[in-house]
Order: structure tokens, then C-alpha cells, then sequence
């Protein structure tokens, strides 16, 4: 994501010491931030998007990491629960092979960003990340050993 979009931050995650920098890009009259998560786990007084809104540029906050990891740094995040969620509806398959997913409906980080990105109206971004994100894709599988179970039969003359 960052190859393509210059100003992407990535943060560790951390419940009782968040990042300053973090904290200093949410708390910013730049930016309309938003956490990436499914609407499902808003609870009732979350405000939740289908859409960036118009005027200041999105600043959306991705949670990067196994469903599981992903869904305790949403519960855990305290810092966090004052923004609203933006949801994405991807009803294609996922295209990510690199690791298999747990259900369906699960998607890669940069498969979400593609989709934010097009809701964002900024579809040359999403284009590109797209792009890259295939060849990054098959030059990762094509690279990758395949363990099958084999023979090998080597025969030598005048050994």
C-alpha cells in the first residue's frame, strides 16, 4: 500500500501506549479519520460509514493483522473508539492465495484498500494498488516452493 500511496503510516499496535504519532494524525484538522472494520461489530452510538464524507481528505486506520489479531485491536483500542467505522462490502473472492482465509468475507489489507480507495473516488490510486498488488501476488507464488512428495532417479554410466 505504501508503494503506492507515499503518505501511508504504519504503527505497532499497542492497547496501553498507542503511538504519539498515531494519536497526533486522529486528533488532526487535516484529515476525517476513520477505523476499517466490519459495521457488524459497531456498537449501537458508533457512527458507521458506507463512505468517506466529503470535505477533508479520509484518513482511514486499517487494522492490520489475523482476523483474530484484528478484532482484539479494535476491542482494545480504546483511543480509537470515538471515531466512526467505515465498512466495505467486497462481494467478490478474494484473489489473496498467500494464506487461506478462516470464512468467507475475508480479505487482505490491500484488497480493502483497493475498495476504500474506490469509494474514496480516487480510482487511478486504486488502479495501481490493484496492479500491484497482482504482480506482488503471482511473483510471491510463482517464488514460492511447492512441497509435493517426489522420487528422484538419477542414473550415471561408468561410475
Amino acid at each position: 500500500i505504501a508503494d503506492i500511496l507515499p503518505d501511508t503510516a504504519a504503527f505497532q499496535w499497542s492497547r496501553t501506549e498507542p503511538p504519539q504519532a498515531l494519536l497526533d494524525l486522529v486528533a488532526s484538522p487535516d484529515y476525517q479519520p476513520m477505523v476499517v472494520f466490519p459495521a457488524s461489530y459497531a456498537g449501537a452510538d458508533r457512527q458507521v460509514l458506507s463512505a468517506p464524507p466529503s470535505g477533508k481528505p479520509p484518513l482511514f486506520i486499517m487494522l492490520d493483522g489475523t482476523w483474530t489479531e484484528a478484532r482484539k485491536m479494535f476491542r482494545k483500542s480504546p483511543y480509537l473508539d470515538a471515531l466512526p467505522i467505515i465498512s466495505v462490502d467486497l462481494s467478490r473472492v478474494s484473489a489473496y492465495r498467500l494464506r487461506e482465509a478462516h470464512a468467507d468475507g475475508q480479505y487482505c489489507t490491500a484488497e480493502v484498500a483497493i475498495a476504500l480507495l474506490d469509494l474514496a473516488g480516487d480510482t487511478e490510486a486504486a488502479g495501481a494498488l490493484s496492479s500491484h498488488f497482482s504482480r506482488f501476488r503471482e511473483r510471491y507464488l510463482a517464488g514460492k516452493t511447492v512441497h509435493k512428495g517426489s522420487v528422484t532417479a538419477t542414473g550415471t554410466e561408468n561410475v
